[in-house]
């Protein structure tokens, strides 16, 4: 028997391991997919020109086996690896209500493959749902989880700016990746026209600078490569292979199972609390057992929901931890896709050198000290390049000295900005389990009905609005925009399924994120958000995970699990 086990290895899985071996506790991280090892198993060696089909995917193996992956930013043949295959991981949505699962099954699962962005909730956000009646109210506020939010930051390493905003704490930072000229002319140009909005450089998990403790982890500075997405054998961003399963491996009390596909978590009526975890070995479907004395469930937002639902028993018919009818329920994801591009004709005449692994970012602005005509708020994720070499010289004729000379001529800036928007909790929308249709290994399917209401649709047109009036008063000519969000779940911020709360009615977790109904049972990932704030949400799982590991660390110690 093990002290703890903990599902899923991935940004709250690895982060609660780490915490809890370092609390002395023998912990088994059982992941679903395939192990893959930090560096050997990355693609970051690979120049363009050593990727297949100039890292274009084949239609027809995106047709094939990745409808719904194939959607996402970064899909390419360099991290093509990394991502499921539709084909062979399917779930099921109503027609009309499109829902994109973006999953990678692996050791440290989409920690490989995260855009990095770190930012904090704010008090607003953790009084949200109190404030105007959506979802559960938060059984914590801001002040509860500012200290872990440091822990977290000053052992992942998150470089940024101090800017005094109280929409947006302040962090433990290291240096910030400096805007660029363009995104400078851009940042003074908002900040004169539009009072209350600021322009800063994104918060990123990179070290521009390694402390020793990074160091002491095999981690290295950032390389400035821009080759992220496809995991850092510099360990230069933080993941759960770089950085936090390394930690907890080196206190001599990790053990790490792959290829083991958890079907439930057994639960025990007379003592009423969780005993064990059931798996499957998805190569050959023999099932077995791990017990343990406190479970953490980090299987992702939806993965978390879908082993809940079928942890059923005679004791909890309608799943583990349900007496409240709440899990599956408030699925949540970001307004994503809201992107609006503008060339500015009279940009600064300089040039940049390099690359960056972050770019700028405006903070929440709307509801904040004044009222809109909808709900919570939305900040925008961006940047700014100079247009070159490749508008002057790819796809049109010409060689030798005049084909070079073009190369050399700049062109304008080009600035983008996106709208990151917040859904509010909505207990329609939901995860439930197939009645009829399995998966290869016997599991009943996920079904996800979700979709945008008329609040985010309001949100939607001023999102739109704002970014291209920010576009024209720096002078920029908009070039293209989104018309609507992409379907949710293109956000990869999914959350919601099993929500924090006060009130054991209309909750699943406790402030501790403990389960109301199983004392020894802890859900850290996305699923316990019972809002989403409009920031990048990962710092935040990470923070409640390290928390709620403390705690469980102290209850287990005390005796009282």
């Amino acid at each position: 028997m093990f002290d703890a086990i903990v599902i899923g290895s991935g940004m709250s899985g690895s982060m609660a391991a780490k915490e809890l071996c370092e609390r002395g506790l023998k912990t088994l991280v059982i992941e679903r997919g395939r192990k893959l090892e930090h560096g050997a198993s990355y693609t970051d060696w690979m120049q363009p020109w050593d990727l297949p089909n100039a890292g274009m995917v084949a239609e027809e193996v995106l047709a094939r086996d990745y409808k719904v992956q194939g959607k996402q930013y970064n899909m390419n043949t360099a991290t093509q690896q990394y991502w499921v295959k539709d084909n062979e991981h399917p779930y099921t949505t109503p027609e009309d209500r499109p829902f994109a699962w973006i999953r990678g099954y692996h050791l440290g699962g989409r920690s490989i493959m995260w855009g990095r962005q770190s930012y904090r909730l704010s008090p607003m956000d953790f009084e949200a749902n109190a404030r105007d009646g959506h979802g559960s109210d938060w059984p914590i506020r801001y002040e509860d989880l500012a200290s872990w939010y440091s822990h977290v930051e000053k052992f992942i390493g998150v470089s940024g700016s101090v800017e005094g905003l109280p929409q947006l704490p302040d962090g433990e930072f290291l240096p910030p990746f400096e805007l660029n000229d363009g995104e400078k002319l851009f940042k003074a140009a908002v900040e004169a026209k539009f009072p209350g909005r600021k322009v800063i450089p994104g918060r990123v998990a990179n070290l521009s600078k390694a402390q020793p403790h990074h160091e002491e982890l095999g981690r290295n500075s950032c390389q400035v490569r821009n080759f992220c997405d496809r995991g850092c054998s510099y360990g230069a961003y933080h993941s759960a292979l770089s950085s936090a399963l390394p930690a907890a491996q080196r206190t001599g009390n990790l053990t790490i199972v792959t290829d083991a596909i958890v079907h439930s978590i057994i639960h025990d009526p007379a003592t009423r609390r969780a005993t064990g975890v059931r798996v499957i070995d998805s190569n050959t479907k023999v099932g077995r057992t791990y017990e343990a004395k406190v479970i953490f469930c980090c299987a992702s937002t939806i993965g978390t929901a879908q082993i809940l639902l079928n942890s059923r028993s005679e004791d909890m018919p309608k799943g583990l931890a349900n007496s409240s009818d709440m899990v599956g329920r408030h699925l949540m994801d970001h307004l994503f896709s809201l992107s609006v591009a503008g060339i500015l004709p009279k940009g600064p005449e300089t040039y940049y050198h390099g690359r960056r692994p972050t770019g700028m970012y405006i903070p929440r602005y709307r509801n904040v000290g004044s009222t809109d005509e909808f709900l919570r708020g939305y900040g925008f994720q961006g940047a700014a390049s100079r247009l070159g070499w490749r508008s002057a010289a790819l796809g049109l004729p010409g060689i030798g000295a005049d084909l070079k000379a073009r190369t050399r001529k700049l062109g304008p800036w080009l600035v983008y900005i996106s709208g990151f928007g917040e859904m509010l909790p909505n207990p329609e929308n939901r995860v439930t389990l197939d009645p009829s249709e399995t998966d290869q290994w016997g599991i009943p399917l996920v079904r996800i009905d979700c979709a945008h209401g008329e609040n985010e649709r309001k949100m939607t047109s001023q999102i739109l609005e704002d970014a291209k009036a920010m576009i024209q008063a720096a002078g920029g000519m908009v070039v293209s925009a989104a018309t609507g969000p992409a379907e949710p779940g293109l956000g990869i911020h999914e959350m919601g399924t099993a929500c924090m709360g006060r009130d054991p009615g209309k909750s699943v977790l406790n402030a501790h994120n403990q389960a109301h109904d199983v004392a020894n049972l802890f859900i850290t990932d996305g699923a316990a958000m019972p809002s989403s704030g409009c920031q990048n949400p990962s710092l935040t799982y990470m923070a409640l995970s390290a928390r709620a590991a403390d705690h469980a660390a102290k209850l287990l110690g005390e005796g009282k699990l």
